[in-house]
């Protein structure tokens, strides 16, 4: 005689619960995201009209070529962060009264070329090469130790 069902098997709950966990994790990571475009694109709005249209279209390039950043402000300024550290941010001229505004990578970019490389750069306006090269270095900081992307 077959023995009846009891319903699931251990290794089945447990499946179940670890999909749950990961649902979890993946709301809080949504509302995480949702909140901090919010405050950033809430920033961007209290800049002078030529930064926030840098600032918005250099949000619109991150968004495409890195979803999996999350929005944040630092310091004020719109940022994008994975696991918690800041990969890249903007600083409008204004914030500092400086002659251009920025576009900044924290160690957490991978972008290393040899001995030395550059980490911010002068934003004087956002011509299409601009995007290209701007495309490039957010692909590049995405990279992650041993090459690949994340």
């Amino acid at each position: 005689m077959a023995s009846k069902s009891n319903g699931f098997t251990a290794a089945e709950q447990a499946a179940m619960k670890e999909r749950a966990r990961e649902l979890k994790a993946e709301a809080k990571t949504g509302k995480q995201k949702a909140e901090g475009e919010a405050e950033l694109l809430a920033k961007v709005a209290e800049m002078p009209a030529a930064e926030q249209q840098m600032a918005r279209r250099l949000h619109a390039i991150v968004s495409t070529v890195a979803p999996s950043l999350l929005p944040k402000t630092w310091y004020g300024m719109p940022a994008y962060a994975r696991d918690g550290k800041v990969v890249l941010f903007f600083q409008g001229a204004s914030k500092f009264g400086a002659r251009y505004s920025t576009l900044g990578f924290n160690d957490t970019a991978m972008l290393d070329d040899g001995p030395m490389w550059a980490t911010a750069y002068a934003l004087a306006e956002l011509t299409p090469e601009v995007e290209k090269k701007i495309t490039a270095l957010v692909k590049k900081a995405m990279r992650v130790r041993g090459g690949s992307l994340q």
